[in-house]
């Protein structure tokens, strides 16, 4: 039987008195008063007297850990162990998953029986507010793991969402370049297994850096922007990442292997881990393949495929964009939210911060397009050039792909011949008048001159028709005087 409320002595210190409600001890304490002697007497010594002789003594209280039911300590060790493993496979926002989850259902279990299950909720009312506790640690959780990502590149948030071309803003080299707003990315995770693909010779020869890049930018036609219009990353530049070389790796690890060092590999391709010296800001970054590190390190288009899609890509076959997008000397290993930065910017928009990988950059920006027959626009091509400016030695590399052979000139068009002007017509001249042949003479013949009288022909000179000797008697010419 449990003792009545009263003073008794503390059971934890013998020097004082501690007060007992009937069912607990309290926190209430009081110090013991002297023990009383036969001489003296007082209320508070005649008290304790009476509570020492009457009041049986109490049992020490249980320890506090000793009063847990053995269900929650089974609970606390399970969730304990689901803990680690949400830690080590997903991190710190899969242990808030997890524990999120443990609370919810425990929640769940009191307000519907009404028990405190092992975590002693009390009351429902304790159990609401742990329920809404719990959800929203499972939503943190969630947001913290985020979606699994690797390095991928900006192109690939530009293939989910339509954008509309913007005047390209002109920016001198010495100037700092502004961030162009970072698109909503879908990204893939590292493929596990490489997808072959394509029809991409590889050239012989190994790249090499023989041609000024002043010299080759020189080369590249200068037009504006084509329309965006047909732009789609998978469609027209092939899934990433694929084996276009063939050598049992796909290009993100092809990549990843040439640009890391200190790598440790899972079988011969996949990089698990290596460490990158970053051009694009000039910090060392160590990467770890998983859900939330792979995107430190991503893989970016030196020239973007969207930008190359505006600027001749649209004219090259389906084999060359997927030669395009694969080529390594268009990807480079690069800090994950400098590439996001990026996003699909040209030189004219975009320019590394690390200011002494700038001629590189650019220079890599003309290979590229040189290889592809594409064309820069006239603020990229200034921005180029002012770059190239300070660095008038840098050599453009070249692709150890095939090249793309350059379009066909425009055939010349054939001469018009002109008909040759028909024959104007002969219009003969009239014949000149041919003089009246003379008239025939006539022989006139008189007998005398009489005949020349009655012919009225007296008188007759010499040389005249009828004229004779005969007739001029005197012969001075004149006949029938």
């Amino acid at each position: 039987m449990a003792a009545t409320p009263g003073w008794f002595n503390a059971p934890d210190d013998e020097k004082q008195l501690r007060y007992w409600d009937g069912s607990a001890w309290t926190q209430h304490y009081a110090a013991k008063p002297d023990t009383p002697d036969a001489t003296k007497s007082s209320p508070l010594s005649a008290l304790y007297s009476k509570v020492t002789r009457s009041a049986p003594r109490m049992p020490e209280p249980p320890v506090a850990w000793a009063r847990i039911p053995i269900s929650t300590w089974i609970g606390a060790a399970a969730f304990a162990l689901f803990g680690l493993i949400a830690l080590v496979s997903s991190g710190f926002g899969g242990l808030l998953i997890a524990a999120g989850i443990v609370a919810l259902f425990s929640a769940l279990y009191a307000l519907a029986t009404g028990r405190p299950s092992w975590l002693h909720l009390t009351s429902r009312k304790l159990s609401g507010a742990v329920l809404a506790g719990a959800m929203v640690t499972v939503i943190a959780g969630s947001t913290l793991s985020g979606p699994a990502v690797p390095a991928a590149d900006a192109d690939l948030a530009a293939a989910t969402a339509p954008q509309t071309a913007s005047p390209t803003p002109k920016q001198t080299a010495s100037s700092t370049p502004k961030p162009t707003p970072t698109p909503t990315q879908t990204v893939e995770l590292d493929p596990d297994e490489p997808v072959a693909g394509g029809a991409i010779v590889v050239a012989d020869s190994a790249p090499n850096t023989s041609v000024l890049a002043t010299d080759l930018l020189a080369t590249l036609a200068i037009k504006g922007r084509a329309p965006k219009t047909g732009y789609d990353r998978t469609g027209q530049f092939g899934s990433a990442w694929i084996d276009v070389d063939r050598n049992g790796c796909d290009t993100r690890n092809d990549i990843l292997q040439r640009d890391l060092t200190d790598t440790t590999l899972s079988g011969p391709c996949k990089v698990l881990s290596g460490k990158l010296a970053d051009p694009y800001t000039g910090k060392a970054i160590d990467f770890l393949r998983g859900n939330t590190t792979s995107t430190l390190v991503q893989i970016d288009h030196v020239v973007a495929l969207s930008d190359a899609w505006q600027k001749g890509a649209q004219q090259l076959t389906a084999d060359q964009r997927l030669s395009f997008a694969n080529d390594p000397l268009n990807l480079a290993a690069v800090d994950g939210p400098a590439n996001s930065q990026k996003g699909d910017g040209d030189a004219a928009t975009w320019l590394p911060s690390n200011r002494s990988f700038r001629c590189a950059y650019v220079a890599r920006q003309v290979a590229v397009k040189a290889t592809y027959a594409l064309w820069v626009t006239q603020a990229e091509h200034d921005a180029i050039a002012g770059i190239l400016a300070t660095c008038p030695s840098e050599m453009a590399p070249t692709s150890s792909f095939t090249p793309v052979p350059p379009p066909a000139p425009a055939p010349e068009p054939a001469p018009v011949v002109q008909p040759a002007p028909a024959p104007a017509p002969v219009v003969e001249a009239p014949a000149a008048p041919q003089p009246a042949p003379p008239a025939p003479v006539v022989e006139t013949y008189y007998e005398n001159c009489t005949a020349v009288r009655a012919a009225g022909a007296a008188p007759i000179h010499s040389g005249q028709p009828g004229y004779s000797r005969k007739l001029d008697r005197d012969g001075d010419g004149v006949a029938c005087e």
